[in-house]
């Protein structure tokens, strides 16, 4: 945590506000006495949840927080993830309804019902147990977005393995670190994936990360606790092939039969370990609960995106390897009974009208997306949505980072006709599920703000001594009370886990964002305290400054980084890619940048007045959307550009640094 003697500034003022629209708010799921439950017996309400889960065995103790900050929820109840997510709708004689419409980038697709789903992940449990996969075994997956994603991770929790899912664009060393720190016994992969009308081979990934290891290897002796490797047949390319160890999907679950009994585990059972990047180079294995992680996304799920599962056709865009995948593509909604549109593609394969055209196509009611999505979209502009019959959407989210008011509200007017409540959502793989957002049919939302807990959640924004800010001040956010789906660790290394979580602010769970209150007590989210910059005296974060950037009209998306400065101690750098259809840009560059720098100026002061402005066509994005700060910072200081093995184009970062070289300034 940066050591300061005073808190962020709080720069930015947001006055607009949205109301629910009335015919929404008569009939949400949730409604202001969800707030008064909840403050009223915090533990009570996180029961009640629970409840609405199937249990084979029912608990009895809400929670155990004897063992802090290790919480146990549920404890001595028992369930199967899987029988909620899919058994239990079929038992109860909805087997009938659509669970995935799944549309592939080529065009294919594929309609499966909770039935469907039944019968394949039981096929893929068997085949699990045929492999000699027991309960505790890890199973590393490492797949495109298609239906096998899923079921495999439903098929792993059938049986009480503990899946690991990898995010299909990670390199090999990334695959083989968190194959070895799991100790995986399983690889589920594909041959490759479908992306912008080219197969993307994904088997050689795998193949090299397991040859890693024994004499004469770079890394000897990892991944040893491999036995097999499962294949998906997904492209049909040409496919190395390890005799003993490899084996195909189709062979090996396809003749399976589809009866299987669920392993019935203990709520604090582990469901999953996904991976995040640390600090020090070693990515973290954060693993969660089965029983509260559960409760608390089906909980999440049903209340923040008002799922009606009678009638809603919801579709969340991220990734199954991402957190967000896990918890509102797979065991949230299905937990719900929602019926889910699966894309495997990205958002302008084979056109920039194709999520639209998806929409249009399946009559999506519920949009999850993020806000460097939104932002693209926006850069594109807005005759391609204007092509398509977006009027089946009730409800849009956001997800991943700030969302700017501008990008906001575009997605309201262009996406949502301005009729569309918008859920800004703030979590975190930690957190396993939503913990600050708006509830569309109670909540007068703001744009760019995530406003309020979600009810049962205790959150504050305080200073650097632990003490909360008032109202108009910013600082760090703190969730002050255990919740049900919170990480219950760092996979082997408890040590690791409480340094990291809980060791800045005494009793208190840093999220390592920052934060501020408006005038009215709402909360803004400021990004990373990572990126919070240091100008004349002044804590500025860089959430703000790109806020006000893309509030101008020429501008689609900005990135700030701060700079060394011999003056300053440091200066703003900004990075703008400008909208395709704003009218009156200057061709000249350096008009650009300088009516930008008035612009903000006039928007924050100016004091966050950028030093460098540059026009770019692009930003160092991963393949997941997140741009990478850390290599815009290493150009702004002239560094040798570092690591940019995990960018979706690593040919960006040259255009950029041949461009600030006559970048605008002073």
């Amino acid at each position: 945590m940066v050591n300061v003697a005073h808190t962020l500034e709080n720069l930015h003022t947001e006055r607009r506000t949205f109301k629910p629209p009335a015919s929404f708010a008569a009939h949400a799921n949730a409604t202001s006495y969800e707030y008064k439950k909840a403050g009223v017996d915090r533990l009570e309400y996180w029961r009640e949840a629970a409840l609405r889960l199937s249990w084979k065995t029912p608990f009895t103790e809400i929670l155990d927080w004897s063992d802090a900050p290790v919480s146990r929820w549920f404890h001595d109840g028992t369930l199967n993830a899987c029988d909620n997510a899919v058994d239990r709708h079929v038992r109860e004689g909805r087997g009938d309804r659509v669970a995935f419409h799944f549309v592939g980038e080529p065009g294919d697709t594929q309609t499966l019902t909770y039935a469907d789903m039944h019968v394949r992940v039981q096929q893929a449990a068997n085949a699990l147990v045929s492999l000699g996969l027991t309960k505790g075994d890890r199973v590393a997956i490492y797949l495109p977005q298609i239906p096998e994603a899923v079921v495999a991770m439903l098929a792993c929790a059938r049986i009480g393995a503990i899946h690991s899912v990898v995010f299909g664009g990670f390199s090999t060393e990334s695959l083989r670190q968190r194959i070895d720190d799991a100790e995986a016994k399983l690889v589920i992969t594909a041959d490759g994936g479908n992306r912008r009308g080219q197969h993307l081979a994904l088997k050689p990934l795998v193949d090299e990360a397991l040859a890693s290891h024994g004499e004469g290897s770079a890394h000897p002796g990892v991944c040893e606790s491999v036995e097999h490797v499962l294949v998906v047949r997904r492209t049909g390319q040409d496919t190395a092939w390890v005799e003993g160890r490899d084996v195909w999907w189709h062979d090996a679950v396809d003749h399976q039969s589809a009866e299987h009994e669920p392993a019935w585990v203990e709520a604090e059972h582990p469901l999953f370990i996904l991976y995040t990047s640390g600090t020090t180079g070693t990515p973290k294995g954060l693993f969660h609960s089965t029983g509260g992680y559960l409760t608390g996304v089906a909980h999440t799920h049903r209340i923040v995106f008002d799922l009606k599962p009678e009638s809603d056709v919801y579709w969340c865009t991220a990734d199954v390897g991402w957190v967000t995948g896990h918890s509102y593509i797979v065991y949230g909604p299905m937990t719900n009974g929602a019926t889910q549109v699966l894309y495997e593609g990205t958002p302008n394969s084979p056109h920039e009208g194709r999520w639209w055209e998806i929409v249009e196509q399946y009559k999506v009611t519920i949009l999850y997306t993020a806000p460097t999505a939104i932002r693209t979209f926006m850069k594109w502009g807005e005759t391609i949505p204007n092509q398509y019959d977006l009027s089946s959407l009730r409800l849009l989210g956001s997800v991943g980072e700030p969302i700017n008011p501008e990008a906001w509200m575009w997605y309201r007017r262009v996406i949502g006709g301005d009729r569309c409540p918008v859920v800004d959502t703030w979590w975190q793989t930690e957190t396993g599920a939503i913990m600050i957002s708006p509830l569309p049919g109670v909540t007068a939302s703001k744009p760019g703000s995530a406003m309020t807990p979600v009810p049962g959640i205790s959150i504050d924004v305080v200073d650097d001594a632990g003490r909360p800010v008032a109202n108009g001040e910013g600082g760090y956010l703190v969730v002050t009370e255990p919740w049900p789906s919170m990480l219950r660790g760092i996979w082997g290394n408890r040590h690791r886990y409480v340094s990291t979580y809980w060791n800045h602010f005494d009793g208190l769970y840093f999220a390592g964002d920052g934060a501020k209150k408006d005038v009215d007590g709402d909360l803004w989210l400021l990004g990373r305290v990572d990126d919070v910059m240091n100008v004349s005296g002044h804590r500025l974060t860089t959430t703000e400054i790109e806020h006000a950037l893309v509030a101008h009209p020429w501008v689609a998306e900005a990135a700030v980084v701060g700079a060394a400065d011999e003056v300053t101690g440091q200066a703003v750098v900004a990075f703008v890619i400008v909208r395709s259809d704003a009218d009156g840009i200057p061709a000249d560059g350096d008009e650009v940048a300088s009516a930008l720098r008035e612009h903000v100026r006039r928007q924050i002061g100016a004091l966050a007045k950028p030093r460098t402005i540059l026009v770019v066509a692009e930003l160092p994005k991963t393949r997941s959307g997140k741009i990478m700060r850390r290599l815009l910072r290493d150009v702004a200081e002239h560094r040798e550009v570092g690591d940019v093995t995990t960018l979706a184009d690593s040919s960006v970062m040259d255009a950029i640094r041949s461009g600030l070289e006559g970048g605008a300034g002073d």
